[in-house]
């Protein structure tokens, strides 16, 4: 979320990377640049800090020049159900440092969203008959970006089994309920965010406490300058059958309580 939230991914993402001997990371970058899209510039310095993928979200094109740059850097996934002439791709297999193939898949949820995207369990369900956990995709993730905390749940226990990890994201703010599913899945309802936590979700609180107020617009929404909690999901998965072993919520840096592996 903004500057604070790519500084918090450069100054811990590396160390962690080495500390917790992680294989593969992915990286939620929508609202990196000025809480809103991604440009080129902070993609690339995302992926320099230790990201493998970025996903994106129903913000993925508000930084225009993300229309062509998503053509040409293939680690970049927007969502799966945007129109089917949308630039870029919604799921891709990628290696991981061992060589071991990741499926990342990004769906967009349908309620309380502006706009009536296609059934991203239809999307979904297209992808995950394709590439059948623990054959050619040995982990599979599902970025499930969407308002509803019921909407997540319901994707989560939809790919029990057949994901390795379904994690939502969108509402900025880290739920409570990282678990295992009865099937094998690593389910959190949403991972929050890389971002300043003394705002209203990300943003410094003076503008959208105005409008909450008294219903008036004075400026802008800025994105709060503050120190990062990095915030996410750490999961570990078996190699033969894709599911996961083990799953963490992870808190590092700001004013959140820490959390970790």
């Amino acid at each position: 979320m903004g500057r604070a939230g790519r500084q918090g991914i450069a100054d811990r993402l590396p160390g962690l990377r080495k500390d917790w001997r992680i294989d593969f990371v992915v990286v939620n970058g929508e609202n990196a640049t000025n809480g809103a899209g991604l440009n080129a510039a902070h993609a690339n310095a995302i992926f320099e800090a230790g990201a493998d993928v970025i996903t994106l979200g129903d913000h993925a094109f508000d930084q225009k020049e993300m229309l062509t740059h998503i053509e040409s850097d293939t680690r970049i996934v927007r969502p799966l159900n945007f129109a089917r002439a949308a630039p870029g791709r919604g799921a891709a297999l990628y290696k991981d440092a061992r060589g071991r193939k990741v499926l990342v898949v990004q769906a967009l949820g349908q309620v309380f969203m502006s706009r009536n995207y296609d059934s991203p369990f239809s999307a979904v369900e297209d992808v995950l008959k394709r590439h059948p956990l623990g054959g050619q995709a040995q982990a599979i993730l599902v970025d499930m970006h969407c308002e509803a905390t019921s909407e997540k749940m319901g994707m989560g226990h939809f790919c029990d089994g057949r994901a390795s990890i379904v994690v939502g994201t969108h509402t900025h703010v880290p739920t409570g309920d990282a678990q295992i599913l009865p099937g094998g899945t690593a389910f959190m309802a949403d991972a929050g965010m890389c971002g300043d936590y003394n705002s209203v979700i990300g943003m410094e609180p003076a503008e959208p406490l105005r409008r909450f107020v008294n219903g008036m617009a004075k400026g802008r929404f800025e994105p709060a300058g503050g120190e990062a909690t990095l915030s996410g999901l750490f999961v570990e998965t078996d190699d033969r059958t894709g599911k996961a072993v083990s799953v963490t919520m992870v808190r590092q840096g700001g004013r959140l309580a820490q959390s970790g592996p």
